[in-house]
């Protein structure tokens, strides 16, 4: 286990899912931007789900292809546990998006929160070939990271802040902006963390 994953393991096992800085009862946004973004309800995978309630949000779309891929198996078990008879329809996929190569391609690439963890040039190029990999031809992409005047850490551990444009410049040929959304996030706590919801598609 490396010392990214033992973190995150220790962050679900020992907070209530509901406690956790970027905790959201319904994923309202993400949902508003994936029906603006495309009409198509066929696959869809969640980069750092975790224990979100995405997945089942997306099975209530219309969705009939879904998966959620995290460093944290302790994570995605909360999320699995939650939906209960209808987790079977989930792909729990346990892994580090650095180290992970896909082995399909989805309609849908959504991320809440989990690029912006990776500082390093080399994990983001990494996460950017799995993206341009994993993501099928006119399938789109949300990336949700702190916005470039929101925090500059998060659960112990320093982030970079991204605007579309740096998103672009590290996604690269073929990824095609498409709209921009700022989203000020209120965590349980009662904190305020302002967020930059990007939409791409894939061209």
């Amino acid at each position: 286990m490396t010392d990214r994953q033992a973190h995150w393991q220790t962050v679900y096992a020992t907070k209530g899912d509901d406690r956790v800085s970027w905790f959201e009862e319904m994923p309202a946004l993400s949902i508003r931007l994936i029906e603006q973004a495309t009409a198509k309800r066929g696959s869809a995978i969640d980069i750092g789900g975790g224990a979100s309630r995405l997945p089942g949000a997306l099975l209530d779309l219309g969705f009939d292809d879904v998966a959620s891929l995290d460093l944290s198996g302790e994570g995605l078990k909360i999320a699995r546990e939650r939906l209960g008879e209808r987790a079977s329809r989930v792909r729990s996929i346990v892994a580090d998006i650095t180290r992970w190569s896909p082995d399909r391609e989805y309609d849908v690439w959504h991320d809440r929160a989990a690029f912006h963890f990776l500082t390093d040039a080399t994990d983001q190029a990494r996460y950017a070939a799995a993206l341009r990999a994993g993501l099928a031809p006119g399938g789109i992409a949300i990336i949700a990271t702190f916005a470039p005047d929101g925090p500059e850490r998060c659960s112990g551990l320093p982030v970079a802040r991204h605007d579309g444009k740096s998103l672009s410049a590290i996604f690269g040929e073929g990824v095609t902006l498409l709209s921009e959304h700022r989203h000020d996030h209120l965590t349980p706590a009662g904190a305020i963390q302002r967020f930059q919801f990007s939409t791409f598609r894939k061209t």
